[in-house]
């Protein structure tokens, strides 16, 4: 049984793929789509990737912003008094206990 065929691709054969790589290769970069068939059977799909952009522009992000809520400093500060505890951890302090580091002058 064979697998429906991505949208708006080009089917091509294994023979295609392996004779008319770099052809099929650009069009990969043009952004085409491939259904690869093997004995008349669809068998694979080539897709290309999908390329994210590392920066976003400064008036890409204040307009995004524009619709995030507001943030109240102090219900913040609040919420995280309530629900974080801001004891220091020193993960010495077992070391020291089991005698694992000498004490200065000692």
């Amino acid at each position: 049984m064979s697998t429906p065929e991505p949208d708006d691709s080009h089917q091509i054969s294994q023979r295609d793929l392996r004779n008319r790589s770099a052809e099929i290769m650009d069009g990969l970069e043009r952004g085409e789509r491939y259904a690869v068939t093997r004995n008349g059977h669809h068998i694979g799909d080539l897709v290309p990737i999908r390329r994210r952009r590392r920066a976003v522009s400064r008036a890409e992000f204040a307009a995004v912003s524009r619709g995030m809520p507001r943030l109240d400093d102090r219900k913040y500060r609040e919420d995280m008094d309530h629900h974080v505890n801001d004891d220091l951890y020193d993960p010495y302090d077992r070391a020291y206990g089991r005698g694992e580091f000498a004490e200065d002058g000692e």
